[in-house]
């Protein structure tokens, strides 16, 4: 369900992308369209009127002085003959004000306006929003001819022109632009969806590709398609699962090479062990009749040849647990019975402290659960401090009962760097616990068998001192 929720995560991610970068393209281009068009259709109002006002006035033949209905006419004359729209037109000479229309909106004419009217000789202009509304303002003077020149005559016309029609096409284009941009965005989606789909495809692949090689199917390979970053990545692929394929098998032989060395030698080892052993216990019952320095000897030959027999057994159980050839037996037992045994079998029920309830019964292997207890208990007595203590009891945990068996001593502990290596074979830690009287496969013999009945061991220290060992068995069964 995650790597679907990936999947569906990454389609959504890159379609949203595309159609990101496909809304902003609309935008952008919208935007620049609409003030490029804005601009044009504005300035092309703004030039034709200013050019229409600036002939008609051109074009009168003003005597001075004129009186009131004179310029009245003037301004109605003016007024009708505007384009592209018809305008309103003011006239301002000495002290008479003049309007073609009843109309005012002579406030929309800025003082700005009427000052570069009155103090240039040609015609000016400004667009202004009054109330909401776009008007076009145009001033000019009206000028006569001297031997040295054009001079003002102090009549100034103004004409004033809505831009109503203009805005009304540019907000056409707006709803036009923004109209068309769903039916753009949901066009756009057709090629975001195909580039998600060539995209994914070949990250599908990788993901089945790279399932596979977790899972172990070092064979996997993905067909490699173009030349693109993808299919780049394809063939690293590709030639990382080759190369890790060949690692693997190559360290495969070497294991099996040294599993079946180890196993060869242990069994070679058997027969020459057994003749040793043999003559070692004779050794032992004349020691008493040797003198020290020989009976010492003699001692010492006995004891390591135990040990060197104790370590090739443990390399053949060893060697057994790495070939997958180890069987598990099991048989409902009286567990408190099982370890009653296993102590009293080595002597042991002296020095270890029990609490073992009665009528514990549960399906193990005896010889495997046998081994699991003497390892622990050996170990304890070994490298920790007596007293050793052995608790069993049981407790139901996800559904299932579970059989939890105890052993702790009374020594210094374990390392802290030291308990995440404690099971591992021929592990040496410090001098405290160097484990150097065993093999140095106890714990992990240990724990191979925990783990073909299906539990778990785990090592720790107690806060008033000593180690604990805890093995959670299955009562039933695997």
């Amino acid at each position: 369900m995650r790597l679907l929720a990936a999947r569906f995560g990454l389609r959504i991610r890159l379609i949203s992308a595309f159609l990101l970068v496909a809304a902003i393209s609309a935008v952008t281009t919208a935007t620049l369209t609409y003030r490029e068009a804005r601009s044009a259709i504005l300035q092309q109002a703004q030039d034709t009127a200013v050019a229409q006002f600036r002939d008609r006035i051109t074009a009168q033949a003003v005597s001075l002085p004129v009186d009131a209905p004179r310029l009245r006419t003037m301004c109605q004359t003016l007024a009708r003959e505007g384009k592209p729209h018809t305008w309103i037109v003011f006239a301002e000479y000495a002290d008479l004000r003049v309007s073609s229309s009843d109309r005012s909106v002579s406030n929309v004419i800025t003082p700005e306006l009427r000052d570069a009217a009155r103090n240039t000789a040609h015609a000016s202009f400004q667009r202004v929003v009054k109330d909401g509304k776009p008007w076009l303002t145009i001033g000019m003077p009206v000028m006569f001819d001297q031997g040295e020149g054009r001079q003002p005559t102090g009549l100034v016309l103004y004409a004033v022109m809505p831009l109503l029609p203009e805005e009304a096409n540019v907000s056409a284009m707006v709803t036009a632009a923004r109209d068309g941009a769903l039916p753009a965005l949901l066009i756009a989606l057709v090629p975001a969806l195909l580039a998600a789909r060539s995209v994914l495809r070949p990250v599908r692949d990788l993901r089945r590709a790279a399932a596979g090689i977790g899972r172990g199917e070092l064979d996997t390979r993905i067909e490699v398609k173009g030349s693109d970053e993808l299919a780049d990545l394809a063939w690293t692929l590709n030639e990382s699962s080759s190369k890790l394929q060949q690692s693997v098998e190559e360290l495969r032989q070497a294991e099996e090479r040294a599993r079946r060395f180890a196993s060869d030698v242990s069994h070679e080892m058997r027969t020459p062990l057994a003749g040793m052993l043999a003559v070692t216990e004779v050794l032992d019952e004349d020691a008493a009749h040797l003198n020290a320095d020989t009976a010492a000897a003699v001692r010492l030959i006995s004891a390591e040849t135990g040990k060197l027999a104790t370590l090739v057994e443990d390399l053949m159980e060893i060697s057994r647990f790495d070939a997958k050839a180890a069987d598990l037996h099991p048989d409902e037992v009286d567990v408190a019975e099982t370890i009653r045994k296993t102590l009293q079998s080595r002597r042991w029920e002296d020095r270890v402290a029990t609490e073992l309830p009665e009528g514990v019964r549960a399906v193990l292997d005896p010889r495997r659960f046998d081994v699991i207890v003497a390892n622990l208990v050996g170990n304890a007595l070994r490298h920790g401090a007596e007293p050793v203590s052995v608790r069993l009891w049981t407790e139901r945990r996800d559904g299932r009962d579970r059989l939890v068996t105890e052993v702790a001593d009374s020594g210094p502990g374990i390392d802290a760097a030291v308990l995440p290596h404690i099971f591992d074979r021929f592990y040496k830690a410090d001098a405290a616990r160097t484990r150097s009287a065993g093999s140095g496969l106890g714990l992990a013999i240990t724990q191979e068998n925990v783990r073909l009945h299906g539990g778990t061991v785990h090592a720790a220290n107690v806060p008033s001192g000593g180690a604990v060992f805890t093995v959670e068995l299955p009562r039933e069964g695997v």
